[in-house]
């Protein structure tokens, strides 16, 4: 009996899929969902509108993907991966040419009663794609340079497309994500070694760019690095995104101000209070305390996904779930150093917390794919 058939063979039908949920992790994700709530409330001066109301209808949206996207066999979705990746291809190059813009940026589609972001699509769908090729691809031919070729040219795609938006953040997601993927499928560490000398070479570029006809990066992100290196150089200016959120993080002191007596995001000091720094609107009403509790949950969520891909004895589902966990890890990671002042600031939003469309149902039909792998794992 094939790997696939004995999977079919003992893995639940039917109804009786609800009950091999994951549901610790459910109630997770709703954990932190509702400090999201909590969080736009207050922001919003004490009101359900215009952003906590909205949010809590596109959670309800997301949860009913993640279960429509749970019930169907995970085999499915490895089948569906190529054909997703390029969806999320073409969804980037349609924002080449229908794009709406906001901050300067090209980077969502109007749909009508959302605006799509596919840099959001196009996480999880290279994901995708990489475990489904490490998963066709015999073991001792992983780290062959024949073999590498194939995901770096997966991996750079999508990241050039992002890039042209311009959207540097996510494009340093993509490419992150995309090495996690490599490492976890066993790449020889000698590649990564390469890609860091690489890196070091690229960065130095970068900087030897600056001011030349051919430089590299556009004026803005030049001034968020310069920024991110001394803030206080233009305090009211470049640095002032930064400046505001270190002193709202710093007047939370152990317990915070209490819920909505937050002085920054109540007298408006604080910069996108509801989106990118709404970490420390609840790091000032909370304190250090709300602020930890919250990478808590953030950190058990993790601990969740890697127990389901360890469990898991199909490549595909372990790769899967492994690459959506360091996601998901960056996505939050990447959030709370940029507030804090540990990063450049590259508007990477707080996941299932910060206000959005886009990246709250991705996100819900990613944990989707998780809870797939987990309910049809063989047993």
């Amino acid at each position: 009996m094939s790997y696939l058939e004995y999977s079919v063979k003992t893995a639940p039908t039917g109804f009786s899929k609800v009950f091999y949920l994951n549901w610790a992790l459910i109630l997770l994700l709703s954990a932190v969902a509702s400090v999201g709530f909590l969080m736009l409330y207050s922001v919003a001066g004490g009101s359900f509108s215009p952003w906590a109301e909205p949010q809590m209808k596109r959670f309800a949206m997301g949860l009913g993907a993640m279960f429509a996207v749970a019930m169907v066999p995970i085999w499915f979705w490895r089948n569906m991966a190529g054909l997703v990746f390029v969806a999320a291809l073409a969804l980037l190059v349609a924002v080449e040419f229908i794009g709406a813009v906001g901050m300067g940026a090209q980077r969502w589609i109007d749909i009508g009663f959302m605006r799509l972001q596919p840099s959001e699509v196009a996480k999880i769908a290279l994901v995708m794609l990489l475990a489904a090729y490490y998963d066709w691809l015999p073991v001792q031919k992983v780290s062959r340079p024949l073999w590498i070729i194939v995901p770096v040219l997966i991996i750079l795609l999508p990241t050039y497309l992002v890039l042209r938006q311009p959207d540097l953040g996510t494009a340093l997601l993509l490419l992150i994500a995309g090495a996690g993927m490599m490492f976890f499928a066993g790449v020889h560490w000698a590649y990564f070694a390469a890609v860091a000398a690489l890196g070091i070479g690229t960065i130095t570029a970068v900087f030897q760019s600056r001011g030349t006809d051919w430089q590299l990066l556009k004026d803005y992100q030049f001034r968020r690095i310069d920024t991110f290196l001394d803030p206080a150089s233009d305090p009211l200016g470049a640095g002032y995104h930064i400046t505001q959120s270190k002193i709202a993080l710093g007047s939370g002191g152990w317990t915070g101000r209490g819920f909505m007596q937050g002085t920054q995001s109540r007298l408006n000091f604080l910069p996108e209070k509801h989106t990118d720094f709404i970490f420390t609107t609840l790091a000032e009403e909370f304190g250090f305390i709300g602020a930890a509790s919250l990478l808590f949950l953030y950190a058990l969520i993790i601990v969740f996904c890697i127990a389901t891909a360890l469990r898991n004895r199909d490549r595909f589902s372990s790769l899967l779930v492994l690459g959506i966990a360091l996601t998901f890890f960056l996505f939050f990671a990447v959030n709370m150093s940029m507030v804090m002042g540990l990063a450049p600031v590259v508007g990477v939003p707080l996941p299932l917390v910060s206000y959005g469309g886009s990246a709250m149902l991705v996100l819900m039909g990613a944990f989707g794919l998780v809870q797939s792998a987990h309910v049809h794992r063989p047993r």
